[in-house]
């Protein structure tokens, strides 16, 4: 068997007309950091399921990404942050909603699928049972970022004046990653912090599963990145996997469909990242862009932002 890893940093990207060389170096430099956190483990023989969490505990702590560090502001200007796993070998998975404290909001979604017998937790008791197991926190000054706060100031200053921001990426900022082992087990994980002025415990759909998050090791694992209220409508992720189970189509024409066809038909700009048991990748996009990196065994890994 083969391994094979795939991670997004979101998709809606900045225009490539304004990415600076600096700035394209850092992300390029964070993603392959990602790749390389997952790519470990999975070389050294590691689970599919230590291997996505790897990966996306680096996106979570690097402030380029919506998610953990980076994480975008509520328009009570709080941060709420949802998080998923889940694994392909029994559909075992384990979710979080709305929370600010954990450093690794992941971990926290991982801690319920394997602690618990629930599915998702949201408010003091998901906090306790970070507590519980040890999980690290941080403060607030850890996951401040001065880019994030001015982007808040800047969709609110749109809405006083009655105006909406034609920016996707304003809508839509996630990180994920999903992984093959090489005993052809799946698992996907995805964390965010959701959409920059956000209404105060608005959820979307990451910690859905079956819309933002999905894997079983019978067809495909999923992360998705985009209008989070368009991929839970027509529970993206999953409807990946149906279509392969039930229409018999590959990974590349279930998710090229749903991505191209099903989402981009209804207002539902982003991407996904998929793998399948075979360790075929996919990574269609709607919009601008999506940062990403992907990796097959005995093949170099490589990154990307816009489309080639």
């Amino acid at each position: 068997m083969t391994y094979a890893l795939a991670i997004h940093g979101g998709a809606g990207t900045i225009l490539k007309s304004s990415l600076t060389p600096a700035k394209s170096a850092a992300y390029h430099e964070a993603l392959a950091r990602a790749v390389t956190a997952g790519e470990t483990i999975l070389r050294d023989g590691g689970s599919a399921l230590d291997a996505v969490i790897a990966s996306v505990c680096v996106l979570e702590d690097e402030p380029l990404f919506n998610a953990g560090r980076g994480a975008v502001f509520t328009s009570a200007g709080v941060q709420e942050m949802d998080a998923a796993v889940m694994d392909g070998r029994d559909r075992r998975a384990g979710s979080v909603a709305g929370i600010f404290g954990p450093r690794n909001p992941i971990r926290l979604a991982r801690a319920v699928m394997e602690k618990t017998d629930h599915v998702c937790l949201i408010g003091p008791n998901a906090l306790q049972l970070a507590r519980d197991t040890g999980l690290a926190f941080a403060d607030t000054n850890y996951f401040f970022t001065q880019s994030r706060w001015d982007a808040l100031q800047e969709m609110l200053a749109l809405r006083a004046r009655g105006e909406v921001a034609d920016d996707p990426a304003l809508r839509h900022g996630t990180v994920g990653a999903v992984a093959c082992d090489c005993n052809g087990h799946l698992a996907a994980a995805t964390s965010t912090g959701g959409m920059t002025g956000k209404a105060p415990g608005r959820v979307g759909d990451t910690p859905m599963i079956g819309a933002g998050t999905f894997a079983d090791d019978a067809t495909c694992a999923v992360s998705g990145t985009g209008h989070g209220e368009i991929f839970i409508r027509w529970t993206a992720a999953c409807e990946i996997a149906a279509r392969m189970r039930h229409a018999g189509e590959t990974l590349e024409q279930a998710a090229q469909h749903v991505v191209m066809k099903d989402l981009a038909d209804h207002d539902g700009s982003g991407g996904v990242i998929a793998v399948d048991r075979d360790g075929n990748l996919s990574l269609p996009f709607n919009c601008e862009g999506m940062y990403r990196g992907w990796v097959r065994s005995g093949e170099e890994a490589r990154t990307a932002i816009h489309a080639p």
